[in-house]
């Protein structure tokens, strides 16, 4: 009978793998139209539970998965939060937001503990994993706390602002997916010749230049700062 980390391990990989395709199809179709809304509350929900099912096998088999626990936990608040950005005039969001927030923050503090811990071994890695692993994760965890900040405490946001913040957020997610399946753990499913080649590395390029051209787009033209719930759902959801 399959063990607990097992099958653990599994749900992860096919929660992961779901993340992974509905995240392409929800980057690369028309922000706010019906393909990306339903792509989009896929990938909520996949990476979601992805996100926190390795957080559990990093903290089940730490000695091995020890930045998978952090990786989960990024993840996790990455795609709650960026849910929230666009909602973040409903009633209660922003408390939510709040919660979020802190487990970020959290996360990012043991994220850079970590690594400065890992600069102290002899052969500079934790469980593992190398310093610079560990400080790569947490560069992207402290993005996303800024605007956590931001989007905590500013009494005004821009629907241009709170679309990019859903956009940010949503995207360093779907790098982390898909570097885990490409150039991370999952790595290891590809033939060696094709691990070597650098073409593993093309969907996390890829993923950052969409990134920046529809930040880009967003962005472009400013529009005028909203603060009650008729902001709402007229902005991407999911």
């Amino acid at each position: 009978m399959p063990t607990l980390d097992v099958i653990t391990l599994f749900s992860h990989v096919a929660l992961g793998t779901l993340a992974v395709v509905v995240g392409a199809i929800a980057l690369g179709s028309r922000k706010g139209r019906k393909t990306h809304v339903t792509a989009g509350r896929v990938f909520v929900i996949s990476m979601g539970l992805a996100s926190l099912l390795g957080a559990a096998l990093g903290a089940l088999k730490y000695e091995t998965f020890w930045i998978t626990f952090h990786a989960g936990i990024l993840g996790a608040t990455l795609v709650a939060s960026g849910v929230l950005a666009v909602r973040i005039h409903s009633q209660g969001a922003r408390r939510v937001f709040t919660a979020v927030a802190g487990v970020n923050a959290l996360n990012a503090v043991g994220l850079f503990l970590a690594g400065w811990c890992a600069t102290t071994m002899p052969d500079a890695r934790l469980y593992g994993f190398a310093a610079e692993d560990y400080f790569f994760l947490f560069g992207m965890a402290a993005i996303a706390l800024a605007g956590d900040v931001r989007m905590t405490f500013w009494t005004r946001i821009s629907n241009s602002h709170r679309i990019a913040q859903h956009l940010l957020r949503m995207c360093i997610g779907f790098f982390i997916a898909a570097g885990s399946a490409f150039t991370g753990p999952g790595a290891s499913a590809f033939p060696e010749a094709v691990q070597n080649s650098g073409v593993l590395s093309l969907p996390e390029l890829m993923i950052v230049c969409l990134m920046l051209f529809w930040l880009w787009k967003t962005l472009r033209k400013p529009r005028p700062a909203v603060d009650g719930q008729n902001a709402g759902d007229a902005a991407v959801s999911g």
